[in-house]
Formats: C-alpha cells, sequence, structure tokens
C-alpha cells in the first residue's frame, strides 16, 4: 500500500552497522503502523524473559501513513521497548520533526539493537548512516544536547536525545525532542542510554508516499480549518490541557499531597488562567494549529513549557501552589529527561515516608528547594536515596515494606497520571487496564464519568465505555500516529480518518469498524506480552495486575467536599473488571481467550504463549 517506505532502519549498536528490516506487507492492514508495528516486532525479536537493560532488548521508534502528512497534529512517533520500570511492553508518543523527517528518509521506523562500547549519536541523512561519538554532549541536559545537534545540521532536521536521567538509567528516564516534547514515561530513555545512545538526528529529503496526494492535502485543509474554526478554539489556545484543573479540582479528583486529598487550597494559583495570565509563548508539534505548549518565564527565569500533568503532579502533589516554582520543578525534569509524571508521584511518595520517618532525612510538603535538590540527585543517582527515588514507587515500596505499599501510586509499576481516582472507578478500571501502566493516554474517560454518568456506580457500561476509548485513542490513534487533541479538544470527526486512510494508502473500504478491530488486535498482542514476560521471569500473572493503587481501596479521601472518606471497593472493583474481561472476550486472569486471538488472527503468538500458560 502507499503510505509506507515498508521497512524500518536497524542501527546494530555493538557494531556500529546500519541495516534494514523489510516486514510483511500484510502488517499495513493488520497493525496499520505506530503501536502496532512496535508491539510486533518486539514480540517476535525480543527473546521471553529479557532484561530490559540486556543488548537483546530492542528500542523501536514507529511511525504511521498518516504521521508528518499535512493534517491536524500530525507529527507524532511512538517509543517503545520492554520496559525496565514495569518488566512489561512499555511505550509513549511525542510529537517530534523526527517523524515526518524520517518518512521523508524511506524508513517507516527505526530499531535499535546492542550497545555500543562508548557514548555514541547517530545521523541519519536518507540512506545515508554515520556513527559519531558523542562525548561532547554525553552528560549534557536536553536543552544543550539539541542546541548543539542543530549548530551542526540545523533547525529542519529532527531529533531524539536523552538527558542524564536516561544515562544514568534512571527508570521513568523519557526520549526528547524539541525541547518541549517527551515520550517514553515506562523507561524508554533509560533503554536509550543502556545502549550507549545519546541521540538520533534524523534528515530526509524524498516525498510522502501517498496515493492520492492532492485529495489527501484537500482533507487535511478542511481540518485545520475546522480545527481552528471550533468554538473552543480560542479557550484551548488560551489555557491549553490546564483548562481541566478547575473540573478536577471541583469534582474532587485533583491529585494532591500524593493522591491522599481531592482538593488543594492553592489550586487557583496554579491552574489554567494563572497560566493564560502569565504565559509568554505557545509552541506545539510540527503539522499543528493548536499548540498545546504554554511556556511561562519560571521563577528562575527559564523558559518552561508547562501543561496539566506536569502542573498537577509537581504542583498540588507535593505541595507546591505557586506556578513559577512549578516551572522550574518542570524545567530541570524536562532537561533531565526525566518523567514529570513519575517523578512528581516519587516526590509524593517521598514526602510522605519522611513524615513516618522512612526516607531517611526531612522532606515536607512544599519544599521547594528539597524538592530541586531531590530531582537532581535522582536524574544523577547521586547518593543512596537519589538512587532508590530512581527506581520509581514499586521499588521504593519494595524497599521499605510495611505501609509502604499504600504511598506507591502505581499501576504494574508506572507511576499514576494527575487523576484521583479514589472516587471514580471507571478512570480507576482505565488506570488499571491501560496497557503500559497507570497511564491517562489510553482512556481518559473521567470527565465522562462525572458529566453523563453515574459517578459513583460500577456498571457495565462503564467498561464499555473505556473500552471504546481505547480503541480511539490507544488503538486508532497510536497505531496512524497522529495526535488524539483535535478529536478529544475540539470536536474534530471521527470519521475523517478513515478517509485519509483511503487517499494515502489508496486501500478502499477503510471504515472505523475495521480500524477498531485492529485496536483490538494490538491490546490482545499487548496483553500477551505481559503474560509471556511475567511468566518467563518466574512471576505469577493474575488479575490483581488490573487493580489500581492500593491507597484508592484502603485510604478515605482527604479534603474531598462531599466526596470526603470515599474509597474504591474491592467487590465491585472486581465485578467492573469482570465485566471489562468479557466485553474483550478475555478470561477471568485478564488474558484474552484462545477464541479471540483466532478472531484477531493472532494463531501463532496464541500457540506460542499456550506454551507458557493454558488459554481458555
Amino acid at each position: 500500500m502507499n503510505g509506507y517506505n515498508g521497512k524500518f532502519l536497524v542501527l546494530d549498536m555493538s557494531k556500529k552497522e546500519a541495516s534494514e528490516f523489510t516486514y510483511p506487507e500484510e502488517w499495513q492492514r493488520t497493525f496499520i503502523g505506530g503501536r502496532g508495528f512496535a508491539v510486533k516486532i518486539l514480540w517476535d525479536n525480543v527473546p521471553p524473559g529479557t532484561d530490559p537493560y540486556s543488548e537483546d532488548n530492542w528500542l523501536v521508534f514507529s511511525i504511521g501513513p498518516l504521521s508528518g502528512l499535512s493534517l491536524p497534529s500530525s507529527s507524532k512517533m511512538i517509543v517503545a521497548a520492554k520496559s525496565p520500570l514495569t518488566g512489561g511492553y512499555g511505550d509513549g508518543n511525542l510529537g517530534t520533526r523526527a517523524s515526518p523527517q524520517l518518512k521523508k528518509a524511506g524508513y517507516d521506523g527505526i530499531i535499535v539493537k546492542g550497545k555500543a562500547e562508548s557514548p555514541t549519536y547517530v545521523v541519519i541523512e536518507n540512506d545515508k548512516v554515520e556513527f559519531h561519538d558523542a562525548k561532547d554532549i554525553w552528560g549534557k541536559g536536553t536543552y544543550d544536547t539539541e542546541k548543539y545537534l542543530i549548530e551542526k545540521y540545523g533547525k529542519k532536521a529532527g531529533f531524539l536525545s536523552i538527558g542524564q536521567a536516561g544515562e544514568n538509567l534512571v527508570r521513568y528516564a523519557t526520549v526528547r525532542s524539541q525541547e518541549g516534547r517527551s515520550g517514553g514515561r515506562p523507561g524508554m530513555g533509560a533503554v536509550m542510554g543502556s545502549k550507549m545512545l545519546k541521540s538520533i538526528v534524523v534528515k530526509g529529503t524524498g516525498k510522502f508516499p501517498q496515493a492520492e496526494p492532492k485529495e489527501a492535502l484537500k482533507l487535511g485543509s478542511e481540518g485545520y480549518n475546522m480545527v481552528k474554526n471550533a468554538p473552543n478554539y480560542d479557550h484551548w489556545m488560551g489555557q491549553g490541557t490546564t483548562m481541566i484543573l478547575d473540573f478536577l479540582q471541583e469534582s474532587s479528583t485533583l491529585p494532591v499531597r500524593n493522591f491522599s486529598a481531592g482538593t488543594y487550597e492553592l489550586a487557583a494559583k496554579v491552574d489554567g488562567s494563572e497560566l493564560e495570565r502569565t504565559k509568554i509563548e505557545q509552541i506545539g508539534c510540527p503539522r499543528c494549529n493548536m499548540q498545546c505548549g504554554i511556556v511561562i518565564k519560571d521563577a528562575e527565569g527559564n523558559n518552561s513549557e508547562l501543561d496539566y500533568e506536569n502542573i498537577g503532579m509537581l504542583g498540588p502533589n507535593i505541595g507546591i501552589g505557586d506556578l513559577p516554582r512549578v516551572g522550574v520543578l518542570n524545567y530541570m525534569a524536562d532537561d533531565y529527561g526525566l518523567d514529570t509524571i513519575s517523578t512528581g508521584s516519587v516526590l509524593g511518595m517521598a514526602a510522605e515516608a519522611s513524615e513516618n520517618g522512612v526516607l531517611g532525612e526531612t522532606y515536607s510538603w512544599g519544599d521547594f528547594e528539597k524538592s530541586k535538590d531531590l530531582i537532581t540527585r535522582i536524574a544523577t543517582r547521586a547518593d543512596n536515596i537519589g538512587s532508590l527515588l530512581a527506581e520509581g514507587t514499586m521499588r521504593m515500596a519494595q524497599k521499605w515494606g510495611g505501609d509502604a505499599s499504600k504511598w506507591a501510586i502505581n499501576v504494574k509499576g508506572l507511576e499514576a497520571s494527575a487523576y484521583n481516582a479514589a472516587t471514580v472507578p471507571g478512570m480507576a478500571l482505565s488506570f488499571g487496564t491501560s496497557p503500559i501502566g497507570a497511564h491517562h493516554k489510553d482512556a481518559w474517560v473521567i470527565q465522562w464519568e462525572i458529566q453523563f454518568s453515574e459517578r459513583d456506580a460500577y456498571t457495565p457500561d462503564k467498561a464499555e465505555k473505556v473500552i471504546e476509548l481505547q480503541r480511539i485513542r490507544g488503538g486508532m490513534f497510536e497505531s496512524l500516529v497522529t495526535c488524539r487533541f483535535p478529536w478529544i479538544e475540539l470536536g474534530y470527526d471521527l470519521e475523517a480518518y478513515p478517509k485519509f486512510l483511503e487517499k494515502v494508502t489508496g486501500r478502499s473500504g477503510w471504515n472505523l469498524d475495521e480500524v477498531f478491530e485492529v485496536a483490538d488486535r494490538i491490546y490482545a498482542l499487548i496483553r500477551a506480552y505481559w503474560v509471556r514476560e511475567f511468566v518467563a521471569e518466574g512471576k505469577v500473572w493474575s488479575r490483581k495486575m488490573d487493580y489500581p493503587a492500593e491507597r484508592w481501596f484502603v485510604d478515605g479521601l482527604k479534603d474531598g467536599g462531599k466526596y470526603t472518606g470515599g474509597h474504591l471497593e474491592y467487590d465491585k472493583y472486581d465485578e467492573l473488571l469482570n465485566s471489562y474481561y468479557g466485553f474483550r472476550n478475555w478470561d477471568l486472569r485478564g488474558i484474552p481467550k484462545e477464541e479471540e486471538f483466532k478472531r484477531l488472527g493472532l494463531e501463532h503468538e496464541a500457540e506460542q504463549l499456550s506454551n507458557l500458560v493454558d488459554l481458555e
């Protein structure tokens, strides 16, 4: 089909050699691209039980048939690997100029394997690939790294880099690009660092492969016009994702002091209105006309790009109600290449541990200077405490024991995004069944649940809604690969995407039902990957892996208005999880049934998995 180059570039860091991987053409229909290609490549090529930091773990950068084209918010890229944070499948998406540049260079993605003997960066210019000594940028933050590369290769190139956190194998280090873009929460930056790969530079001069480029361009132009003329456009451009903070405050679902409370007394100091009042610039990904990156001058004079997640986790979650100070912590995390969500969660757990005499030093809620100190110690693994916090909340709880499990707000080892789900069962299910751990990206169901459903209910319609959103957000958008915001925030019609697929690929008959079947295939294979890795490592897989954070069951919500004291109920959540499994045709362990694998054309993968576990 058109829309694809039909191959991945393979970088063997051990040999410093480049080759090509030509994938079966049928993947273009059965997996579409992006996340679908990534999990299939990892399933087929990374041996079960591989250590995430091993040379045998592959790091996959993957784009899709619509990536980089002139249509709303298209310049996205998936980065995936076996996660050092969770031990299962890990990925993330980031907006980057590397996406269109990679497609113009003639590839649908990059596979990185092996490990270089010394710090290295790679330059890709069409079919020319060079491995360079990275000694001048190893040890530098992501801002200085990109500045160095821009001076050598120009602003139009695409850059994928890690900071000191990735170099030092912090388990929640990310891959960074275009200064404010970040992706790969489950430690994709650490996997990149384990291969001694500091950066990838991509420059391409070819054309985008399209069946009907004029028709695709026309559809894209109509899409851009729709986005700009949407009723909520001006409000979005004023506050971006931070406009949700007021809603979360009103509904008692903010993450406050390590998710112990749901409202914050200083919320007005860090909300969307305050951000809009103080912003100095707005930036975004290439091909985007609804930029989500709102920049302020932080308390130390840096230009810090903020969105809701990093404000929620580095603000109320650690007791800081001063936006310029939140900006400093965010800038530091970005420069080091740390995931801001996990960083805020780790700091929140550390403050609670300090309260309980477990941390080993004093760290109080709202302590700005100590927060800065800890972020640096985490990114550099400067001492025992910094190194422990660099391991993430799951391992912190394992180290400390006792009540520490209640302070660890994660699912499968990935720290929860900035939504307190203690009184919203549907959002708790979304966190529990996210394919990478407790992340909001795949099924942000909380607003629907509060506004259009019975909030306290554990009814099957919530499981149906979570699956519906997973098919759209985590399946369709993550395989195309494009941004979900035009649809979510401004009402761009989902039916436009099958039309784009037809014009770009030249294959007629694309429709949402077929795309959602692809989504089900991707989710089933990701779940199979999780089960395979756990069993291969001698661990026991059970439905408990799909339970949200313990705190939301056992601790009553503080400062939650009429929801104060509220918490999830185990028996009712269990029934909700049963509904989810039933709709997905998975068994009560949370493993796809053999007949479901067959329906999705995954018979071979099911046979491989059946060597480790019995399938129903």
